[in-house]
Order: structure tokens, then sequence, then C-alpha cells
């Protein structure tokens, strides 16, 4: 019996996908969305258990990717509708978890804990008649100090922090936080820029034909033969230029300006 029930299921959202694809009405749709409500349901009950979201929230997004799949689904290529759909619903799930979820992933018993802490203080409260210590938080949730801590900073933690934030107010100005964190690949950028300008001006105060010889083979890439057929001067003679060209740099590079 169960088998004939589910023969005649799919067949019945066949003929409907059908009819949709001709009309696009919107009750087809619907009594569509609520012939595979099944598939929403049972992805949002996975991904209950993976985030803080409400079921009913889950539902309602799971639905839009639902429909989504009723929208691009073809009859003509000859695939289930189920394992058609299934894809739509998780994506649309996970992209609403990431757009509103914690960037930094939290334990959940960090959360449940986090969440209990924040009536836990509140009684602490009322009972000392003051902010009650880390210490006695930690013991009234049954946990050590250092997971309590982990704890804190985990939610603290929980979501980055802009570059563009300000860390320090003065007379000049505050400062932001990524003018204070070092930048390895603009460190390695700035670097390169400096040397370049360094050989620019190194090269001015290279002899005129050694300086072509090594712009020729280090900046047009050119083989020394290419080199000395364009200057009309032999490879040899050319070899020797280069050589003595990058002595010459080394020195006014590498030495303290006069």
């Amino acid at each position: 019996m169960p088998t004939t029930v589910t023969y005649e299921l799919k067949h019945e959202i066949l003929q409907l996908l059908r009819e949709y694809q001709q009309s696009q009405s919107a009750v087809v749709r619907n009594q569509l969305v609520k012939l595979n409500f099944g598939l929403v349901r049972k992805e949002a009950h996975y991904w209950i258990n993976q985030c803080q979201e409400s079921y009913e929230d889950l539902l309602q997004v799971g639905c839009l990717g639902l429909i989504r799949a009723i929208e691009r689904f073809e009859i003509s290529k000859g695939h289930a509708f189920s394992s058609f759909a299934i894809p739509y619903i998780r994506g649309e799930i996970q992209h609403y978890l990431r757009d509103k979820g914690v960037t930094v992933r939290i334990p959940r018993r960090y959360l449940a804990l986090q969440q209990q802490a924040i009536g836990v203080s509140r009684s602490l409260r009322e009972k000392y008649n003051r902010q009650p210590t880390d210490s006695e938080l930690a013991a009234a949730l049954e946990i050590s100090s250092q997971e309590w801590q982990e704890i804190k900073l985990a939610w603290i933690n929980r979501a980055p922090l802009s570059l563009d934030v300000p860390v320090q107010d003065g007379e000049e100005g505050s400062t932001s936080l990524g003018e204070l964190v070092p930048d390895l690949h603009y460190r390695s950028f700035q670097l390169a820029q400096e040397d370049q300008i360094r050989l620019q001006q190194a090269l001015v105060k290279v002899e005129k034909r050694t300086r072509e010889v090594l712009e020729f083979v280090f900046l047009h890439d050119l083989t020394q033969k290419q080199v000395a057929e364009q200057l009309g001067i032999s490879v040899v003679t050319v070899s020797r230029r280069v050589k003595k060209g990058l002595d010459l740099l080394k020195q006014l590079m590498g030495g303290p300006e006069e």
C-alpha cells in the first residue's frame, strides 16, 4: 500500500509540474509546495540542530528554496523532482544562516551556557546586590573558571572586527585598527616599490650604453644575442656590460648615498 501511495503522489506531482510549466499558476505552485513540504521539514529538522534559528523560520526559508526549485525544474531532463529540489532547499537555508548567523562558529554547549549565564547573572545580582564575579558565575553554572573564560572569549570574538574601527582617540584624531595591524603582503609590495625607485635612481647614474644593455636584458627580456644585434655590438661586449652594470648597480643601491 505505501508503495502505491508513493507512486500516486509522484504521479500527481509530475502532473502538477507539467501544468505549472504551462500556466505558471500560483495556485498550482502552492499545491506543489504543499505536496513537497515534507522535503522542507526534513531539511529544517537537520539544520535546527546546527544553529540557533527557530524551526518556523527555517521552514519559511526552506519553502523559498522549494519554490525556486519548482520554477526551475525541467521535466524533459528526466530528473526526480525530490532529488532536484533538496539542493535548492538546503542551499536557501545555508545562505540564510550564513547571512544571519555569527561568522565564527561557537560550540552549542558554549551557546547554551552563555544563554544560561544571562539568567544566572540576573539572579546573583539580585541576591548580592552587585555584579557577580566570574568565579561566582562559573560556580553557579557548575563549570570551571577557565571554561567560563573560554566561553566569554568565544562570545566576544563571534564576529569579525572591522579594520576601520577606531581604537585610539587623541588630539590628532582617531587611529583605526587597520593602521596598527601589520599587513605582510602590503609590506612586501611596499618594499618592492621602494626597490624599484632605488633601481631607477641607480640606473640614471650608469653609463648610457651599459644602461641600454641592462634594460634590454632585464626589462625587455631579450637574449644577449638579440641585444647585440639590436645595438650593433658583439655578444662578448654585451656580456661584459651586463656584468659591469650589475656590479655598479649593487654598489649604488647597497652603499650609502654620497
